[in-house]
């Protein structure tokens, strides 16, 4: 598609420096949140790498349990999730899920068939459950940052090296328009006015 030449006219060039001002004056805030998603994006890696390292440490805990508990496959059965609680945060423009708490369903079981560790296995797998579940909502955290980052740098991009840039050389482009045109009237007007004044002494020299 042809790019479309910009009109050298002075109202033409009123729209542009008002456009100039206009993304001038939008740059910095888009440059702001820029520098607002980098910081909370590598946050969110941070937590993320705790919340990844929290699931390992547990899981290799979780070793020393495996025996134990292939003896009852039932206890499988008495971790059930009732809810998550979490909350929305709007950081630098972005809604981000906030890990509130996680509530458990308290399954009955019989405390003469099960195992006298059922209650301390039954936290470690809870606090297992817990742990990935973090790590999940950090995930997704640092996935919605980072669309946003990307998605701001295009647009820093965009104004910074583009728009911004392109108004400028129209400016520039109409000014010396403007500017060769005012100079060619002088000239026309001059050439005009010694036409006149040789008219002139040319009537009186008749006389």
């Amino acid at each position: 598609m042809p790019q479309s030449k910009v009109k050298l006219t002075v109202s033409e060039l009123k729209r542009q420096k008002s456009l100039l001002a206009r993304f001038e004056r939008y740059l910095p805030t888009l440059t702001l949140k820029k520098f607002q998603l980098q910081s909370e994006y590598n946050r969110a890696l941070r937590e993320l790498e705790r919340a990844a390292q929290d699931v390992e440490d547990l899981m290799q805990e979780a070793q020393g349990w495996v025996a134990v508990l292939n003896e009852w496959p039932e206890i499988a059965d008495l971790v059930e999730t009732r809810w998550m609680h979490t909350r929305a945060a709007n950081v630098a423009g972005v809604n981000l899920p906030m890990f509130e708490s996680v509530e458990f369903e308290k399954v009955p079981y019989s405390l003469y068939d099960a195992p006298v560790w059922v209650e301390a296995a039954l936290e470690k797998i809870r606090a297992l459950a817990v742990a990935a579940i973090r790590k999940n909502i950090a995930q997704k955290r640092a996935f919605l940052i980072r669309a946003e980052l990307r998605i701001t740098l295009q647009r820093v991009n965009l104004f910074e090296k583009i728009m911004i840039s392109k108004t400028r050389a129209n400016i520039r482009q109409i000014q010396i328009y403007l500017a060769d045109q005012q100079a060619a009237a002088v000239v026309r007007g001059k050439i005009a006015k010694a036409k006149v004044q040789a008219r002139a002494q040319m009537r009186e020299g008749a006389f």
